[in-house]
């Protein structure tokens, strides 16, 4: 396995859609297993968690009833990583296929299909230019994969809402637009704004060669709300988590202390006409 680079240098500034792809399918290769250590356990092998604050699919219903909305419907997942969300729909009776664009993930994925007993079709492809055919899902879901991680999120919306069929829906979630005006820092120094929420820049990591390690973009929330139109999809809800009282685990820059003051997240709720 390649050696995890050291980070030189940060930077915010434009990265195109090669550039962007390249970095992160590395960077999940190389950190699959890493982040299955370190997240595993609140992740759940065969659970689905949209995000941080501890909102899972068992409890909000997001994509709809189980009984009514999952049993027998394919489902696609956006960017996968490891596929804990598929095992989660495929234990409710869904039909899943999950993708993700690096093999280190998918190759994670698949272990935890054996051990699960809970496999689902495992799928290596871009999210700007799906493999599927049109029309071919019934619901499409997305817990902080693929969208923030390519230069072009409105094609993500563009294919996602052609392999729908009509009355499909598509939900996804993302880090709340809002945070971008932050540092990335659980602790008090985190909820003091740094930047312009309007800087479109994308956040670029390089290594000591001066090659792009890792790329994340940002939207506001107005940008996501046009992708979303201009890809003939409809908005019906944009949740944003309250951090639960009771919840005293960190993730990262994702915190008790911030997540009860600012938004963490931002979950948009669509469907096909």
């Amino acid at each position: 396995m390649r050696s995890v680079s050291r980070v030189e240098r940060v930077l915010r500034r434009d990265a195109d859609a090669g550039e962007s792809a390249r970095a992160m399918r590395s960077w999940w290769d190389v950190r699959a297993g890493e982040y299955y250590a370190e997240h595993g356990a609140y992740l759940g092998d065969a659970d689905f968690v949209w995000s941080p604050e501890n909102f899972r699919e068992r409890d909000v219903r997001l994509l709809g009833d189980p009984e009514r909305d999952l049993v027998g419907h394919r489902v696609l997942e956006v960017g996968c990583g490891a596929a804990q969300c598929s095992r989660w729909l495929l234990a409710q009776g869904a039909r899943p296929v999950a993708f993700d664009v690096s093999a280190g993930q998918l190759l994670q994925g698949r272990d935890l299909g054996a051990r699960t007993k809970l496999a689902v079709p495992l799928v290596q492809a871009d999210a700007q230019r799906l493999p599927f055919r049109d029309e071919s899902f019934d619901l499409a879901c997305s817990a902080y994969g693929a969208v923030p991680f390519v230069a072009d999120s409105a094609a993500v919306m563009r294919e996602v809402a052609r392999v729908l069929r009509p009355g499909g829906r598509w939900v996804f979630a993302t880090t709340h637009p809002f945070r971008w005006c932050f540092l990335d820092d659980p602790g008090p120094g985190g909820l003091v704004v740094e930047s312009s929420y309007f800087d479109r820049r994308a956040y670029v990591e390089e290594n000591a060669d001066g090659e792009v390690t890792y790329v994340e973009h940002h939207r506001t929330v107005g940008d996501r709300v046009r992708e979303i139109v201009a890809a003939g999809l409809v908005l019906d809800d944009l949740v944003e988590p309250e951090w639960p009282d009771d919840h005293e685990l960190p993730w990262g820059q994702w915190s008790p202390l911030r997540g009860r003051v600012i938004p963490g997240t931002a979950i948009f709720v669509t469907h096909k006409p």
